[in-house]
């Protein structure tokens, strides 16, 4: 008895109650890890195919009235949009259809990361630079959801349920 509440009393070993609060706690940490793991793959297949279909959509938007968007980048400064405008266009349409397919996911979220980065600082500069003074105008600039989306498949990747992981599997 003395031994125990000494090594009780340095906190060495906790006695019995805590030690019963303890295990559970550590268990239902470790359940909770289980099942957030286990839904990793399905949130993003959601991310990819909600925001591929996005990203699709507005380079399809972009593509079939190229002029608008030509001017506009014209009016940004963007170099050469006579050529930037389609080539743009062309990497949120298939991009975004390969990004929902999940087919070259890590590549083409670097590519539309970068896009949305370059319209960040282009056409959102104001939204851009109070990220940390007003981030409620950061987070609803046009841009935000996009590189948000971006950014998910680049650094947690694809998923199980992607093109990239079924070759991935027929590789090995």
């Amino acid at each position: 008895g003395r031994m125990v509440r000494v090594l009780v009393a340095q906190r060495l070993v906790l006695p019995p109650g805590e030690q019963f609060m303890k295990a559970t706690i550590e268990r239902l940490y470790r359940l909770l890890i289980r099942a957030a793991s286990s839904l990793q793959s399905p949130f993003l297949l959601a991310v990819r195919l909600y925001w591929g279909w996005q990203f699709a959509q507005t380079g399809w938007g972009k593509l079939g009235d190229l002029d608008r968007v030509t001017h506009f980048f014209a009016s940004l400064g963007i170099p050469a949009p006579g050529i930037v405008a389609p080539c743009i266009s062309t990497l949120e349409f298939a991009g975004g259809i390969l990004l929902a397919l999940g087919l070259g996911s890590r590549a083409i979220a670097l590519l539309l990361a970068g896009d949305m980065l370059v319209a960040y600082i282009t056409a959102d500069r104001e939204a851009l630079f109070s990220i940390f003074s007003d981030p409620g105008k950061f987070s609803a600039a046009a841009p935000y959801t996009y590189l948000f989306a971006a950014l998910l498949v680049l650094f947690f990747g694809p998923g199980k349920f992607s093109l990239d992981a079924v070759f991935a599997k027929r590789m090995r």
